[in-house]
Parts: C-alpha cells; sequence; structure tokens
C-alpha cells in the first residue's frame, strides 16, 4: 500500500458493524457465499457487514420506520474493499449496476447498502426482481410486476429516501449517502471492529 494510501486510510472515518446497532437485521451477505452474479465467493466467509457510522445511523433510523410498519431489513451488501470492486468490474463492466474501480464504487466507501425486507418473523418479501438483476425489472420506475413487490419497493424506497439515503435508479436495493463521494476508497479488511 502506498504512502498516500495509508494517509488517507488513516484519516479515513472508522467503519461500523451495522449487526451491532440493528440486532434484528438478517445479514445475508452474498458476496461471501456463490449466490451472486459472480457465481463465487468473493468476500471472507466470516465477513462482517461494516458501514460508516453515519450510513449506519441512517440505516438504525430505517429500521425503525420499517418495524413500525411490520418489517425488517434483510442486508445483501455493505462496505466492499476497492480490490473486490475490480473483480466485480471484470465481470460485468457496466456502469450503473457495477461501478468502474477507476472511480470506485460508494460500497468501497461504506456510503452504501444493499437490502431488502423481510416480515418481522424473517419471511422474504416479494420485490420486483432477485437481487442483482441486471435489467429493466430491477428499476426503480419499472411498472411490471405485481402490485406486492412494487409496493415492498416503493416502502422501502420511501422508508430510505425519508432518513436521508438516495437511490440508485437502476438497483431498487441499492442506496447511497448523498455525499458518499467525498469520503476516500478503503482496500481493508471486513472484519468486525475491535470494541474499546
Amino acid at each position: 500500500m502506498s504512502l498516500v494510501a495509508l494517509l488517507a486510510l488513516s484519516a479515513a472515518e472508522p467503519l461500523v458493524e451495522v449487526h451491532a446497532l440493528i440486532p434484528d437485521a438478517i445479514v445475508d451477505l452474498r458476496y461471501a457465499t456463490d449466490d451472486n452474479f459472480m457465481h463465487k465467493r468473493v468476500y471472507p466467509a466470516d465477513a462482517a457487514c461494516l458501514l460508516l457510522e453515519r450510513s449506519a445511523t441512517l440505516l438504525v433510523k430505517a429500521a425503525e420506520v420499517l418495524r413500525r410498519q411490520g418489517f425488517r431489513l434483510k442486508l445483501y451488501d455493505c462496505y466492499r474493499p476497492a480490490s473486490v470492486q475490480g473483480e466485480l468490474w471484470k465481470v460485468m463492466p457496466v456502469p450503473g449496476y457495477v461501478a468502474d474501480p477507476k472511480k470506485g464504487s460508494n460500497h468501497s466507501r461504506g456510503g452504501a447498502v444493499d437490502l431488502t425486507l423481510v416480515t418481522l418473523d424473517g419471511r422474504d418479501v416479494e420485490m420486483p426482481s432477485a437481487y442483482d438483476t441486471f435489467g429493466k425489472a430491477a428499476h426503480h420506475s419499472y411498472s411490471g410486476g405485481s402490485e406486492a413487490s412494487r409496493a415492498h419497493r416503493d416502502l422501502l424506497r420511501a422508508a430510505m429516501e425519508g432518513v436521508g439515503f438516495v437511490k440508485n435508479a437502476m438497483e431498487w436495493w441499492h442506496y447511497d449517502l448523498p455525499d458518499a463521494l467525498a469520503h476516500p476508497l478503503r482496500d481493508e479488511p471486513m472484519v468486525r471492529p475491535v470494541l474499546r
């Protein structure tokens, strides 16, 4: 790692573990399994769902809103090391779905989260497409699919935008901090922070 990268990392805000703040969230990091568009594991099997503290704080607020409406969060992706972003880009070099590693992903800044809804008892709810579907059914503007799937998508969007996240128009599951680009790209391990 270069000196510039080390200095940027030392100036970066710490990442926090989301599950410690939202204990009823289901953590299903798809890239820690082979159930993803890569069809292989690119995260460690014990990877933690990490975000910048501000991202995590907003997510706590969204979880509270959704809990009152009968839903919990399922987290598909959180912080993603920049080196992994390069691996994803090699397989799917399509801006809008996968960020060009030259520009970097907001996931690699700790400022993006991929998620869905589950019922309070943990059952999946219908969405307009599966996670990591690269096509129109994943877009927020998609008017197909069932009425229930669109209602679930819109409920998630209202909660996330209501607390300050910004949607990715091409992926119903992806939300960013509005100032995510102001944070440095990171390539550190996805390990649980040490509690002090």
